[in-house]
């Protein structure tokens, strides 16, 4: 099994019911600005203000070279990983890079959560009360932003209380990053299933927006069909600064690949 790697940056905008009509007129006006023929991406990269990236790396001790790779490559501010596999007693250490982790509490190395955040980038922790593998804190670049990595198992019963109050934890603007392990044609799924409605329900219950379009994040290998399974949620007011976009490179062959995204205008999101 393959997965994608996703970049994320500041040139698309989903067609999302959830979110405000004041996010087309934030766009409207910057696209105003440029002249024609303009890259919009050009744009994205001389004002970076943030890269995150998102990777399921199923098991991350196998997977340092590619962790490396992927450092080296875009330089994140932060990096939410799922699947990390970590043991209780098991620790990493990564050069510039504060290492938080939550790990799956099992007699086997399975599940688990992390957040790398780089260590020239001030941050805090976030105490989450919650049963789901999630880990969560405060990066501050331009301005304050809440940055949550999420992995949901397939085969296990999910409480759509518990994702209610994990995002009643999270600090506005703040953005979900994981394996939500979903289906639906919202973002690209061919098919739909019962946690693709639990998202579905999420994303209206608290007018979340959505990154995710059509593009595809997960190669079946068996089937060898793709599917869209990582997902990058976010509030509405910082919406508009995001973009999501597929890079063709896999790392390790690994099942999981990773979400790069870049963040942009986060010092000033109000319309004038």
């Amino acid at each position: 099994m393959n997965k994608l790697t996703v970049i994320l940056s500041f040139l698309f905008i989903p067609q999302m019911t959830t979110c405000p009509p004041a996010t087309w007129k934030i766009r409207h006006q910057l696209q105003q600005t440029l002249s024609p023929g303009f890259p919009f991406v050009s744009l994205c990269v001389s004002f970076l203000m943030a890269s995150l990236v998102s990777w399921n790396c199923r098991g991350l001790k196998t997977k340092i070279s590619d962790l490396k790779d992927i450092i080296n490559t875009y330089r994140p501010a932060c990096i939410a990983l799922q699947e990390t596999h970590f043991k209780t007693t098991d620790n990493i250490r990564v050069k510039h890079y504060s290492v938080l982790n939550k790990n799956y509490d099992n007699d086997r190395a399975s599940g688990g959560v992390a957040l790398l955040i780089a260590k020239d980038i001030p941050s805090a922790p976030l105490q989450l009360n919650t049963s789901l593998q999630a880990i969560a804190a405060r990066i501050h670049t331009i301005s304050l932003i809440t940055i949550c990595s999420l992995y949901l198992p397939p085969n296990q019963q999910i409480n759509q209380i518990d994702l209610n109050e994990l995002v009643y934890q999270l600090p506005d603007p703040f953005i979900l990053l994981g394996d939500f392990n979903g289906h639906s044609s919202i973002w690209g799924s061919s098919d739909s299933n019962s946690r693709g409605v639990q998202i579905e329900q999420l994303l209206t219950d608290h007018n979340l927006c959505i990154l995710n379009s059509d593009q595809q994040t997960y190669f079946h290998q068996p089937t060898k069909t793709l599917n869209s399974i990582d997902l990058a949620i976010c509030s509405p007011s910082i919406y508009p600064f995001f973009d999501l976009a597929i890079d063709n490179s896999l790392h390790n062959s690994a099942p999981q690949g990773h979400i790069f995204f870049r963040c942009d205008g986060l010092h000033d999101p109000e319309v004038p």
